[in-house]
Formats: C-alpha cells, sequence, structure tokens
C-alpha cells in the first residue's frame, strides 16, 4: 500500500481517486480548491484524509497525483505557493493526468529533477465515463523507472497505460488523440445531418454502417444523443477547445500541416458563442441545423 495524495477533483479526478482507494485500498489525502468537494470525496469513499493545500496532502507522500484545467492551474499545484513541489521528498513521484502542454511537462519535469523527485506526463483519454468506470488509456512521458513505479497505481482506474517516451512524450500523443477524435465527431455530425437532411430511417442507417469501415467509438456511444442534441455529459467543449489550442501551439512549433483542425478549433468556438461551453464535444452538430426526422 503506497501513500499517496491526489491534486483535483473534478468529473475525472473525483472518481479516479476513488477507484484508487477502493481497487488499490492505498493510504489517500485528497485536495481541491473548493474544499467541500474534498469533504464529500472522503465522506463517500469513508477513507483518507483532506488537506487545505497541495503542499500539506503532498507531505510524505509517496507519489503524488494531479487532475487539474490546464497549464496554469498545473504550475498552481506544484510551483505556486503553497504547492505540491515543496513539500514533496526524495525519490517521489508526480504522476500528472492533467491535459496540458508539452512545455509545462518538460519544465516540471526538469524542476522536479533538481529536487530529487520525478515528475511523470501522463494524460488521459475516455473522458468522465471512462473515469467514473475506471477504464481510461493512459499515454505516459518521463523517467521509466518512476513509470514502472506507477504504472501499478494507474491501472487501478485504467484499462490501458503505456510510457510512450521521454518527459512530454505523454502530452504530444495526447495531443494526436485529439486531432483524431475531433475530426471523427465532425465527419459523424456531418453524416448524421445529411442522413436527415434526406429523411433516411436513421436507426436503420447507423445499424447498417456501424458494422463497416465507418465505425467508432463516437458512432458507437455518440450517434443517438447527437441526433437528439443532447449534449448534457462527456467531455465539455470548452476543454476540447483548450485541447486544440494546445494542439495548434505545438503545430506551429513542429512544423505540423493541420488544416482540418485549425477549422475545428474555430467550429468549436462557434459552438461556444451558441452557449455551448458545457455541451459535450458531439456538440459540433448543432452547428448544422436539425434536419426532417424518421
Amino acid at each position: 500500500m503506497a501513500k499517496v495524495a491526489w491534486l483535483g477533483l473534478g468529473v475525472m479526478g473525483y472518481p479516479m481517486a476513488g477507484h484508487l482507494a477502493v481497487r488499490g485500498g492505498h493510504d489517500i489525502t485528497v485536495y481541491n480548491r473548493t474544499p467541500a468537494k474534498a469533504a464529500a470525496w472522503v465522506a463517500q469513499y469513508a477513507t483518507g484524509r483532506t488537506a487545505a493545500t497541495p503542499a500539506e496532502a503532498a507531505k510524505g507522500a509517496d507519489v503524488v497525483f494531479a487532475c487539474v484545467g490546464n497549464d496554469d492551474d498545473l504550475r498552481a499545484v506544484t510551483t505556486g505557493p503553497e504547492g505540491a513541489f515543496a513539500t514533496m521528498k526524495p525519490g517521489s513521484i508526480f504522476v500528472d493526468h492533467t491535459t496540458a502542454s508539452a512545455d509545462v511537462a518538460r519544465e516540471l519535469a526538469a524542476t522536479a529533477a533538481q529536487r530529487g523527485f520525478t515528475f511523470l506526463d501522463c494524460p488521459v483519454s475516455g473522458g468522465q465515463a471512462g473515469a467514473e468506470g475506471g477504464t481510461l488509456t493512459i499515454m505516459c512521458g518521463g523517467d521509466a523507472q518512476a513509470y514502472a513505479k506507477a504504472e501499478p497505481l494507474m491501472a487501478c482506474y485504467a484499462k490501458s497505460v503505456r510510457r510512450i517516451g521521454a518527459s512530454g512524450a505523454g502530452q504530444l500523443t495526447k495531443m494526436v488523440n485529439q486531432i483524431a477524435v475531433a475530426g471523427v465527431i465532425q465527419g459523424l455530425a456531418e453524416a448524421i445531418h445529411f442522413a436527415e437532411q434526406a429523411g433516411l430511417d436513421i436507426d436503420a442507417v447507423m445499424a447498417t454502417i456501424s458494422k463497416g469501415a465507418a465505425q467508432s467509438w463516437q458512432m458507437e456511444n455518440r450517434w443517438k444523443t447527437m441526433h437528439a442534441r443532447q449534449f448534457d455529459f462527456g467531455f465539455a467543449v470548452d476543454w476540447i477547445r483548450k485541447d486544440l489550442r494546445i494542439v495548434l501551439d505545438e503545430a506551429r512549433r513542429n512544423g505540423a500541416d493541420l488544416p482540418v483542425t485549425q477549422q475545428l478549433e474555430t467550429f468549436y468556438a462557434e459552438v461556444q458563442k451558441m452557449g455551448g461551453n458545457r455541451w459535450d464535444s458531439s456538440g459540433l452538430i448543432a452547428r448544422l441545423g436539425k434536419g426532417a426526422q424518421t
């Protein structure tokens, strides 16, 4: 049993920390910017304790996990005032599940190394459903020995965990993931919209094409709600647009040509203007209008 800390109990972090407690049986201290959320977590899982700051949570921990919003949030809980890096012990490991930039991952890995511990960038894929079901996919960057120690803990809430390479490789792989996901969502949105406009039996169409080359996780899990224009679950538009901006910033540095991703970032901006900030990312279809229903 490891002594661990968990920083950030949002829609992803809350159930992930829960699996670590229930499946792993680890001794957990939790921190959240809203203390009531941390207290609720301890009450729900009848284990662990709360901490008032990231530094307090991380003190004496073997592994510190974080799942926060963006680069600034990550810096706040690591190197900011009362951040976890101030109290982490030599030889400990910081596992970051935030979707952030590769630059901040490399920056924090270097800072951690100077202080005698290790930082791993380990963004996740699978959304809220994957976090709640403990079936996430995790892509990791950083020291191989530290990864080997942390991997069994991450397996408590993931179906697949893999080290891709050095620091930053996890975040770069998550960018690859988001490029692919956003493109599939737009393709599915256009397909459903076209079928609606053509007056086709949507159930029959999807039952047929989902058995062929068009099949995808998005099709299996989102076509019905997209057709019904229901977007009140899953991965928010605000977050996927943030992720695509990170992708495009990195593409400007490495020279990747991403015309579709560039267009999709502007499409998500349009969805935000429609009031869809907290809609699921499949809300892209709302831009296309709704045709005949059958």
